[in-house]
């Protein structure tokens, strides 16, 4: 994985995401073969099209994006190892549609159950997962309804780990949610070390996996990230992909067929990368600042990150300016503002922020102000 996305995901992580998908105009450039869609950038979390973004409908296993949300999260907060064996019960054992045909009892690594899912969709490694973060799918989805809400998905109720749907109810959420819980997934980088997977096999190879995402065959810089397909569902998708360090959501809910809801996902992500490019500044040094009255008569400056999606070609145009206030008097503390950064681009300014002190400055006791004085007598 580059080094630049890395820096992207974090920007991303210091930024809020955009409060909703009606920020984008009704006049739409083109209409996808979909109930409802949305395209997003993940860094900013900027909602480039949107069409009945907000429409709660069943998500079919695009549903399994919270799943693996919480799984991770135990994982990278060190409450579960990858390496670490899971035991089936009979529940998990029993789940329908996809699955890889899981008995009660058998056990397997972790990761390969993550990889099941990831890859395969599978329903009963779905349940294996779940049961191992909360005990039991009930209590899970609990845990996954909490997380909706942290998240800001206002649409979504799930009801099951799986997206399953022929018993549920209100097992629902809209395309503008699955963007954020999507983006949100991302933040684990680990996830597209097994969605960028086109085939695999698990038990010890004797049992094989093909990704139900043919865009990470077929589709330049894809990175995941999950299919579904019900008959109340139809077919569904959160696809992303990542091209001269921008990463795109691209998510389809209610086509007809598969065919339809790749070449949907395929024709947001296209006109994505097409019309936008993203800057990035990682923030850092920013000189220094004189001070006046200090124990030091300098003080190192420094700024944060920002991004910013623009139109194509627009990021190779930005300029930086650094303006460092002036007559700046002691004390100063870490934090405190000291100067501007500015973004222009064509003239035009996109973006200001401040510019702060990276360390104390002291004010000089009069004590200590003699003692300089007499050191520049003495050393003269």
């Amino acid at each position: 994985m580059s080094k630049l996305f890395m820096v992207l995901l974090v920007l991303g992580l210091l930024l809020p995401p955009v409060s909703t998908a009606a920020a984008v105009p009704d006049n739409l450039p083109f209409d996808v073969n979909a109930d409802s869609a949305v395209l997003m950038d993940t860094a900013t979390g900027t909602v480039l099209y949107a069409k009945n973004a907000d429409q709660a409908l069943p998500p079919a296993s695009v549903t399994k994006i919270m799943t693996l949300l919480l799984f991770m999260e135990e994982v990278d907060s060190g409450n579960i190892s990858l390496d670490e064996e899971l035991t089936v019960s009979e529940y998990a054992a029993s789940m329908g549609g996809s699955q890889v045909y899981l008995e009660p009892g058998e056990t397997m690594r972790a990761e390969d159950m993550l990889k099941s899912v990831i890859i395969a969709s599978a329903n009963d490694a779905a349940v294996t997962l779940a049961e191992k973060v909360a005990g039991s799918e009930e209590a899970f989805v609990g845990r996954m309804n909490e997380r909706a809400a942290e998240l800001g998905m206002s649409n979504t109720h799930f009801e099951n780990a799986t997206g399953l749907d022929d018993d549920t109810t209100k097992h629902l959420t809209s395309a503008y949610d699955i963007a954020l819980m999507s983006r949100e997934l991302l933040t684990h980088p680990t996830i597209t070390n097994y969605s960028t997977i086109w085939m695999d096999t698990i038990r010890d190879g004797a049992f094989g996996l093909t990704n139900t995402n043919r865009l990470i065959r077929f589709y330049d810089g894809a990175t995941g990230l999950k299919t579904g397909s019900t008959s109340r569902a139809g077919f569904c998708m959160s696809a992303t992909a990542l091209r001269d360090g921008m990463h795109l959501i691209a998510v389809i809910m209610g086509s007809d067929t598969r065919d339809i809801r790749n070449e949907a996902a395929r024709q947001l992500l296209d006109y994505g990368f097409a019309k936008y490019s993203l800057y990035g500044d990682p923030g850092g040094e920013a000189g220094t600042a004189g001070i006046l009255g200090g124990v030091k008569n300098t003080c190192a400056c420094e700024y944060a990150p920002y991004t910013q999606l623009m139109p194509k070609g627009k990021n190779k145009s930005v300029q930086t300016e650094f303006l460092i206030d002036e007559n700046i008097s002691a004390p100063v503390r870490k934090g405190d503002r000291v100067g501007t950064v500015r973004y222009l681009a064509d003239g035009e300014v996109l973006h200001e922020a401040d510019i702060t002190a990276a360390e104390d400055v002291a004010k000089i006791t009069f004590g200590e102000l003699f003692l300089r004085m007499l050191g520049i007598c003495l050393f003269k």
